[in-house]
């Protein structure tokens, strides 16, 4: 299948013609030093539409010599030239700039997002797009609030701290949220004056591609964000390894998250590493039945399941496990499955072949272990297409594999408790530690539980609730290291104490 001859059914559905005069300039080309530039091998590859698995466009698929190339051009960004002398009233005012043109381009870029991963317009539009927005001009204002401190000292010296920016920063970002993610690492990089290399991910490299475009357009000089496309093996393994480069962070799987670890010691840069999760969801019996339901719904099916901190234990008290796990069922096949561009979809397909793949394994295996789909179990019945039905798992207990591994798909396995303790240890029994949930209208029980669960974030009576103010990461193997907030300037700052004598 050509990707010339397939780009009106590819995107039929989708309703901006600037979304579709975007995929139609294709191959798209590896943004370094401040252009826009084929891969050195001439290599390019494919990115699908995963509702239709039909050819969006061709992709420039970058490997170590282009990576070396954007080194050679991040170095001389960061040392020299307008961005290293620029003030932090300079870097707030581009932020801004880059916030405005999200907004101004939302609706190419939802569909673009749409396109290209799957998830419903309805979530690119109301949720991914503007939080992207919102992330840049948080940072925006913290450009100008990186302090440093004086400290007590010898009267004959003047001792004194500076954050100063780490230097050349490799970012490697998912293919579940692309554009936020890639908002979540660049908006702070750059707040502190860091210079960034991107990798988006192979499956979704659409609105990393635009949104080099509009990085751009907001006058950032040149060089500092670069965007090399391709794969894991060549292009992503080339930042963590590079010898020249100061500083990776990672959001993906655990597995992957290692290997990176691993590449980085050559010359011990800095990493951050948000990583995968199988969070509890605790339902206790005095929680308010429709909210709880209605918040392991979304907290499980939101972007078809592929959500690191998806709440895809959802563990119920005993005396309420059929009563919950039939009002979690009966809303799950409510859920419109279909063509993402539609507004009124709610679940569209998975992101890929090698994903679906994965998914239908866990729904085998999980049967074959003795639990019950009392929702979905299968593929969806589209003809084409990367789906699965929203499925709810009974019968399960917390030692099987459906409630031991990272799906990374709509599958919730429901599976029951005695009491608070039980609930706690239950929840804690994981190697992930990413988000947690409790619902319950006793405050004392829902902080009591909340401190006691091993989260990075733990939700009360809510979930999926972000903000670029508030940190988040993982404890255990999510990861380490915390984005957002102010927090992420730890992340790309360095601490420098400096003494004067003046005695």
């Amino acid at each position: 299948m050509g990707a010339t001859t397939s780009i009106e059914s590819a995107t039929k559905g989708a309703t901006s013609s600037a979304a579709i005069a975007f995929i139609k300039s294709s191959p798209k080309k590896l943004l370094i030093g401040g252009k826009w530039v084929p891969a050195k091998s001439g290599k390019t590859f494919e990115t699908l539409n995963p509702a239709n698995e039909e050819v969006l466009g061709l992709v420039a698929e970058g490997d170590k010599a282009d990576v070396d190339e954007a080194v050679k051009h991040a170095r001389k960004a960061f040392e020299q030239g307008p961005w290293a002398s620029m003030n932090p009233h300079g870097r707030t005012r581009i932020l801004l700039k880059i916030a405005d043109l999200i907004e101004q381009n939302a609706d190419e870029l939802a569909e673009l997002e749409s396109l290209d991963n799957g998830k419903p317009i309805f979530e690119s539009k109301n949720i991914d797009i503007p939080a992207a927005a919102e992330t840049f001009r948080y940072y925006a204002g913290f450009a100008t609030k990186i302090y440093g401190e004086t400290n007590p000292s010898d009267p004959s010296i003047f001792n004194f701290t500076l954050r100063e920016a780490i230097g050349v920063c490799g970012q490697i970002i998912p293919w579940n949220f692309p554009l936020l993610m890639a908002s979540w690492k660049i908006a702070p990089a750059l707040a502190c004056g860091n210079v960034v290399i991107l990798k988006p991910a192979e499956q979704t490299p659409l609105t990393a591609i635009r949104l080099g475009e509009l990085i751009l357009e907001s006058g950032l000089p040149e060089s500092v964000v670069q965007i090399i496309t391709g794969f894991g093996p060549g292009a992503g393994s080339s930042i963590a390894e590079h010898p020249d480069i100061d500083k990776v962070a990672f959001t993906g799987s655990t597995e992957v998250g290692k290997l990176i670890l691993k590449a980085s010691t050559g010359n011990l840069k800095r990493v951050s590493l948000e990583l995968g999760g199988k969070s509890p969801n605790i339902i206790f019996p005095d929680a308010d039945m429709p909210s709880a339901v209605f918040g392991a719904m979304l907290g499980i099916f939101m972007n078809q399941g592929q959500v690191c901190c998806a709440g895809s234990r959802v563990f119920v008290q005993q005396g309420i496990y059929e009563e919950f796990t039939d009002s979690l069922s009966q809303m799950a096949k409510t859920l419109t499955l279909g063509n993402p561009m539609d507004p009124n979809t709610r679940m569209g397909p998975l992101v890929s072949k090698e994903q679906h793949d994965r998914v239908i394994g866990y729904l085998k295996a999980g049967k074959e272990e003795g639990a019950r789909a009392k929702a979905g179990g299968s593929a969806g019945t589209q003809e084409r297409g990367y789906f699965i039905q929203p499925t709810v798992f009974t019968n399960v207990n917390n030692q099987m594999k459906i409630a031991r591994e990272e799906i990374f798909g709509p599958v919730a396995s429901a599976i029951p408790f005695k009491d608070e303790n039980d609930a706690v240890l239950q929840g804690n029994d994981t190697n992930y530690g990413l988000a947690a949930a409790v619902w319950t209208k006793d405050l004392n029980r829902a902080h009591q539980v909340a401190r006691k669960l091993k989260a990075g974030t733990v939700w009360i009576n809510t979930y999926n609730q972000l903000d670029p103010m508030s940190p988040f990461g993982g404890y255990k193997q999510s990861g380490f290291g915390r984005e957002l907030g102010k927090y992420a300037i730890d992340l790309y700052t360095q601490i420098k104490s400096v003494y004067a004598k003046i005695g």
